[in-house]
């Protein structure tokens, strides 16, 4: 009988990983860019900039070299002057859209933890590095990227320092092709400073801002020690190398320090920055002060009660990465739609974000969606454009390459019917850094395989 049920037990596990196996996107990854292509006969979308009613853009070598308005040339549209040129037949073009913050790659099926590869041992590990361990082969990128959200970043979950902050573009073979940036920055979890109340809550208000009062001087404690550790990297070259501590070099400033007269490496605002997840203004509040006293880049994630903090985060010129608008409301006392409008208010106080989905992996490419509800409920709509594009780049790092429509920059294109934000839009086709993108993913196949049943069945 043991025998039996250990059979059992390994043909289940072997029939489960198969199943996870038949999950595994086949689809043909794109070569990189050869030649110039010219896309013409479009409404073209900048978004820094005023839109071409209809324009063509150039790209060669994946960076953009020309936009301009009206048609090419005779020559260029036939192909000719070493172009080849495409008609959008009056479609639009805009930048590709970003995801500000996702676990693409790192998680296929919630339901099945055997998929999750999002967090790691240990509380403080901003050694991860989630790029890589994302999956290139993971369904859930081509039914993203066929939304038009080409870009995401992708961050670990955990305890309260779980990693780094990447950005990948959603094709490639390997790892390496995937990403953008290896590390965009640290994530920081702000532990609750608000106390609470209720009936079986069985811990005392005292013994909560105590608990609270712990983890922020473990969080300075942690800081302490990068600050010490790149003191003594600099004092004495020889000193053991901790590739925890040198995965903060870039989120951490360089102390001066008593008695020390040599050179300190760059004391300029730190290159990464400090990803936060607080949502109650306590957290907000503590956050930003704890980033400002050490020369942090602080970015808040989650921002649920930002708008109370406004003032504070404009003045520190730090931005939001709004965890989604499908949200309920955050107190007893609140609006009914304060999620919805929460975008709209922080853009009324000038303070910078983007949004995210928040919802799980396999729905980011509701992201456009998700932004929608913020224009319908009184965000500006070019700021909700902005908030997928330039605004969500140049939080994360990267609006130097990416989020917009410029000479110069990364040829991350979307071609569309229409508003990217509107559900009846489709998406036509796509470039990653020059490279057309294959839009088909498993719900594609699936129509066209019971398309064709009923067509069978009419004849």
């Amino acid at each position: 009988m043991r025998s039996l049920l250990h059979a059992a037990y390994a043909a289940a596990v072997v029939a489960g990983l198969a199943g996870l196996a038949s999950g595994q996107d086949l689809g043909i990854k794109a070569a990189p860019q050869t030649g110039t292509i010219c896309l013409y006969n479009a409404a073209i979308h900048p978004i820094v900039g005023d839109d071409i009613a209809n324009g063509f853009i150039v790209f060669s070598e994946g960076v953009i070299t020309q936009i301009g308005s009206g048609t090419p040339g005779p020559a260029d549209a036939a192909g000719g002057a070493g172009y080849t040129s495409f008609d959008c037949g009056g479609g639009h073009i805009y930048p590709g859209l970003i995801a500000p913050w996702t676990q693409l790659g790192l998680t296929e099926i919630q339901a099945v933890q055997q998929t999750w590869d999002t967090i790691e041992l240990g509380g403080v590990t901003p050694e991860v590095c989630p790029a890589t361990a994302v999956n290139p082969d993971s369904t859930l990128l081509p039914i993203t990227r066929s939304n038009g959200v080409l870009i995401a970043a992708v961050a670990p979950l955990g305890g309260p320092l779980p990693g780094q902050v990447s950005i990948i573009r959603l094709d490639g073979w390997t790892t390496d092709d995937l990403t953008i940036v290896r590390r965009s920055g640290q994530v920081l979890r702000w532990p609750n400073m608000r106390t609470f109340t209720f009936p079986g809550m069985v811990t005392s208000e005292d013994d909560q801002r105590k608990e609270a009062r712990e983890a922020v001087q473990a969080i300075e404690r942690v800081f302490d020690t990068v600050s010490a550790y790149q003191m003594s990297r600099i004092t004495d070259t020889t000193s053991p190398i901790d590739l925890r501590w040198e995965a903060m070099g870039g989120v951490v400033p360089v102390r001066a320090f008593e008695g020390h007269d040599g050179d300190l490496g760059n004391q300029e605002a730190p290159a990464e920055a400090v990803f936060v997840r607080a949502s109650d203004a306590e957290q907000i509040n503590a956050a930003v002060t704890f980033g400002k006293a050490r020369g942090l880049r602080m970015v808040i994630v989650g921002g649920r009660e930002a708008d109370r903090c406004a003032e504070l985060l404009k003045a520190e010129n730090v931005p939001v990465i709004v965890m989604g608008t499908h949200n309920m409301p955050s107190r007893d006392d609140a609006a009914y739609d304060s999620a919805f409008t929460l975008p709209a208010r922080l853009a009324a106080a000038g303070v910078m974000f983007t949004i995210a989905n928040a919802d799980d992996t396999a729905h980011e490419r509701n992201t456009p969606y998700t932004v929608a509800t913020a224009v319908k409920h009184g965000l500006d709509h070019e700021h909700g454009l902005r908030s997928l594009t330039i605004d969500a780049a140049t939080i994360l790092g990267i609006g130097k390459m990416y989020g917009s429509l410029e000479k110069g920059k990364r040829a991350s294109i979307i071609i569309t019917t229409g508003d990217p934000m509107e559900v009846r839009t489709q998406i036509t086709a796509a470039y990653i850094d020059g490279r057309k993108i294959d839009l088909s993913n498993k719900q594609t196949e699936l129509a066209r395989k019971y398309r064709e049943r009923l067509r069978q069945i009419a004849e």
